[in-house]
């Protein structure tokens, strides 16, 4: 290992850490907060008079706390409530964080829980398109919950950014209608599709759905622009490589093929080594099939980024639990298991819950990172014949654009983002799923676990930021090639592990802390190396910038 501290302390990274606290001071006024009522009914009313709220109610106790505060924001949210509260979730904003306790205290026949929302849980933005679990803002879009979207982190990752036209997604996944609002003025069919069955229009609308446009809901990169085509070429990639010759950074694939091609492989590689990330669906058919051992293409060659499915929605099994036609009972949408449904033995919800295999999309040593699609609102539905439906499945197809817009994202933050290390920092920021005992049978076999992509967008923003700290913790990795150049002021790794197959070749500019519970402990396979690198520049934003 290479491991040393240097780090000259320059005037403008000093003058630019001033300027960031004279602003977060000058914010320190507006508290947030969550506040639970105990009453699905209740329902505050308000009067605006410039920036302030005035409660118009007509509950005495309630407007005596009210009156002693400045109130910007008293609405309902979907945010983070579980089933039984979602119509009691108020969000708030605040010029005091005593409107906590006084709120408690002296409303507690209207409210039994509140929190106040910390300074890095206030780094979110929210389009004015983001459905029912919007809190800042106004939602003008479609009143549906879009709580996978927090799930994602997506209002982090657009702290940050919201897609650059710049970048261009390419969807190999049917016709898409580039007049309709969500893609009209960004979308350019190369190719034709017979396939027009509203696939591509559901996963280009997941993927880069055009947002903050008062319509519908956003996709992931709604900034971003789009490509779509055909496919159906499985030996050589025609159509897909059209669009890495375009300049697509990231092409979906929401397709299967059962036959390996060395010539597929081939052409992976090439699209690969130009600067464009392939990802694609791993496959629907279940574990009461598959055991593991069933590979599906493009998802299962190298250099693509196979996406299969996770629950989202419930924190355990007794939160959602349903009663099947035969008496059973069984839960669904539980958050980080790999299923769609869960089980009991003997019938009996007090013993530990099983996944049926039934319900699990395709798992194979392939599989490397995981994004939900049971249970989410179906935008194409909305577009093609303006129903409200949400989806009552697993599907790969589905969950792929979800990996794709998030690539579409850390691009267009960082345009010389090493395509090499896109796939690292997907993983590395994952939430690891290895500690839920119903995932046991299925270990190893569903890659880095779920998709956060507001953890990945702010990997990618640190890297390339010399004031900030990159963290890479809370995962247990033993197999594949990691890969991370870091222009941070230092990259610190803890409560982490990389062992056995692992290699992790890290470069930075200037520190690496080893923290305490970290293992790196390879095997003869694997291999770690960490170098401090002071010579690091950014010659690929220099290039750019000459270019423009």
């Amino acid at each position: 290992m290479n491991i040393t501290c240097t780090s000259p302390k320059y005037l403008f990274g000093f003058i630019f850490m001033l300027l960031v606290q004279t602003v977060l001071y000058s914010q320190a006024e507006d508290q947030w907060f969550f506040f639970r009522a105990k009453d699905t009914l209740f329902n505050p009313q308000f009067d605006t008079t410039g920036d302030y709220l005035t409660y118009t109610g007509s509950d005495n106790g309630l407007r005596k706390v009210l009156e002693e505060y400045k109130i910007s924001t008293f609405k309902k949210t979907y945010r983070g409530a579980k089933k039984e509260d979602l119509k009691k979730t108020f969000f708030v904003i605040a010029d005091s964080p005593e409107l906590l306790n006084d709120l408690l205290r002296k409303a507690r026949h209207l409210f039994d829980f509140g929190e106040l929302v910390t300074e890095q849980d206030k780094k979110i933005f929210e389009p004015n398109d983001y459905g029912l679990t919007s809190t800042i803002g106004e939602n003008i879009g479609l009143q549906v919950n879009l709580d996978n979207y927090d799930f994602l982190g997506l209002p982090q990752a657009w702290y940050y950014t919201t897609g650059s036209k710049d970048i261009f997604i390419g969807m190999s996944d049917g016709l898409l209608d580039t007049t309709s609002v969500e893609f009209k003025g960004k979308t350019k069919q190369i190719r034709k599709s017979s396939f027009s069955n509203g696939h591509g229009v559901g996963q280009a609308a997941k993927a880069a759905g055009q947002g903050d446009n008062g319509y519908g809901v956003p996709g992931v990169c709604y900034d971003c622009s789009l490509y779509g085509t055909n496919y159906g070429d499985f030996k050589y990639f025609e159509e897909v490589k059209e669009l890495a010759v375009l300049g697509a950074k990231v092409i979906n694939c929401s397709w299967i093929g059962r036959t390996y091609y060395e010539s597929g492989q081939q052409a992976i590689n090439d699209m690969f080594e130009k600067g464009t990330v392939i990802v694609a669906s791993a496959g629907n058919k279940g574990w009461d099939e598959t055991k593991g051992e069933l590979l599906y293409y493009p998802a299962s060659y190298k250099n693509v980024i196979s996406v299969s499915t996770v629950m989202y929605k419930h924190e355990n099994a007794l939160d959602n639990i349903q009663i099947g036609k035969t008496g059973k009972y069984y839960a669904e949408n539980i958050r980080g298991t790999v299923g769609r449904t869960m089980g009991f033995k003997d019938n009996d919800t007090l013993k530990a819950p099983h996944i049926y295999y039934v319900s699990t999309a395709t798992l194979n040593t392939e599989v490397d990172i995981l994004a939900p699609t049971t249970g989410i609102f179906l935008l194409e539905k909305y577009i093609m014949s303006g129903e409200f439906l949400y989806h009552k499945y697993q599907t790969t197809s589905g969950a792929a654009p979800f990996v794709s817009g998030t690539i579409g994202l850390m691009f267009s933050l960082a345009p010389c983002l090493p395509v090499d290390e896109v796939e690292s920092i997907l993983k590395m920021t994952a939430t690891n799923i290895d500690h839920i005992e119903a995932n046991e049978p299925f270990k190893g076999m569903y890659g880095a676990g779920m998709l956060n992509s507001g953890k990945a967008v702010k990997m990618v923003h640190d890297l390339f930021s010399e004031n900030e700290t990159v963290f890479i913790e809370n995962q247990n990795f033993s197999r594949w090639d990691f890969k991370l150049t870091s222009y941070s002021d230092k990259v610190v790794i803890r409560n982490q592990e990389f062992s056995k197959n692992t290699t992790l070749n890290l470069r930075a500019k200037n520190k690496i802390v080893i923290a305490p519970n970290t293992v790196l402990r390879p095997n003869d396979s694997g291999r770690i190396h960490l170098k401090i690198d002071p010579s690091l520049t950014k010659e690929c934003e220099l290039r750019l910038r000459k270019e423009k």
